[in-house]
């Protein structure tokens, strides 16, 4: 009793962000909970509570969680408390052991260890217990938009298939493709929820680069090289196709005369643009466009203005120029066994481990 008790009030005192339990050895995760009292204290930021279940269990409950967080410290004050549609009251609030009501703290005590959250104050706190005026307008990050339903590709989201999951960076993950065009086949993707590379902040922008260029050396080490595409459109989540090519195969480029050719057979225009180039300088954020760079660092970009045929990329890939494997072009037609998929996913993480920039981090 004493125990529950003590979290009771540490959770009370501390009003965390995310409060994370393992110890009964099951995955729950509750809807957020309100931190203040409706009309009578001002409003505070929300508590969810996840607890996970221990790893490896016979029952495969979850027992991985991952976000993207931004420090309250560099979030507006008005984001910081916007209570979700699904908030209900605080669980805390009514001893479930003696039926007491726990009293509100008082508004002075807001402060957590390290920053008043006190709207009106807004100061730092020193380790010293010493408070210090802080920048009246801090530079406030830009925070990705939150997906209007499940998605299927953010990682904290129940719908990712976790078992495809490969390698998780601070700002991007890589998962092996669903119905790839080979056992290599892999996706770069934010762990945030943002519809395209045009919209990536910058520290999102750099891990993605960083990717690139380690799956570009991890390939190139096995004789392959390797294309990128992405499809902003008909898609709510950043999906970076990278789709290795045997160097027996083809050269670079017959792999762009493939794309122009069949680009231009599908009434597609496709146009070069500067190796150095950013995607941001020629596409605005919600523009639906198609984008394919290759192993070279050359370019090719579709501005989407009518219907664009979803399987483009893979088309070409799959092609009698490139992979020679036509019957592949429609992912849904190459699909395979979660216990092959966990199998290739396995053998991936085991190859790609020399390569991985995330463990000198």
């Amino acid at each position: 009793m004493w125990g529950a008790l003590g979290i009771l009030l540490l959770a009370t005192g501390l009003k965390p962000r995310y409060h994370f339990s393992a110890l009964e050895k099951s995955y729950y995760e509750r809807l957020p909970y309100r931190n203040h009292i409706v009309l009578q204290e001002n409003a505070q930021h929300v508590t969810r509570f996840i607890a996970l279940a221990n790893v490896g269990n016979p029952e495969k409950k979850k027992y991985l969680y991952a976000f993207s967080i931004v420090p309250m410290k560099l979030m507006d004050a008005a984001e910081l408390v916007k209570q979700p549609p699904d908030v209900t009251e605080n669980p805390y609030r009514k001893s479930a052991s003696t039926g007491k009501q726990i009293p509100a703290p008082e508004e002075q005590s807001t402060c957590q260890f390290f920053f008043d959250l006190n709207e009106k104050e807004g100061r730092k706190r020193s380790s010293a217990g010493r408070d210090s005026k802080a920048s009246p307008h801090p530079k406030q990050p830009r925070k990705p938009p939150q997906p209007p339903g499940p998605c299927w590709f953010c990682l904290a989201s129940p719908e990712v298939e976790k078992h495809l999951v490969v390698n998780i960076g601070t700002h991007c993950y890589l998962a092996l493709a669903k119905g790839g065009l080979s056992d290599d086949h892999v996706l770069i993707l934010p762990i945030g929820h943002y519809q395209s590379v045009v919209e990536l902040s910058a520290e999102v922008v750099e891990e993605v680069e960083k990717y690139k260029a380690t799956l570009r050396c991890f390939f190139k080490s096995r004789r392959k090289q390797c294309v990128l595409f992405e499809r902003n459109y008909k898609s709510h989540h950043l999906q970076l196709q990278v789709i290795p090519v045997p160097l027996s195969c083809c050269a670079t480029d017959d792999i762009k005369d493939a794309f122009i050719t069949q680009a231009q057979e599908q009434q597609i225009e496709l146009l070069e643009i500067p190796e150095h180039s950013d995607i941001k300088q020629i596409a605005q954020p919600g523009a639906a466009y198609f984008y394919v760079e290759l192993d070279t660092g050359e370019k090719l970009f579709h501005r989407i203005k009518r219907n664009f045929p979803l399987q483009f990329g893979r088309e070409v890939l799959a092609s009698e120029a490139i992979l020679n494997i036509p019957q592949k072009s429609d992912w849904r037609q190459c699909q395979l066994s979660k216990e092959e998929e966990e199998t290739l996913a396995y053998r991936f993480r085991k190859d790609f481990e020399p390569f991985d920039f995330t463990l000198d981090d």
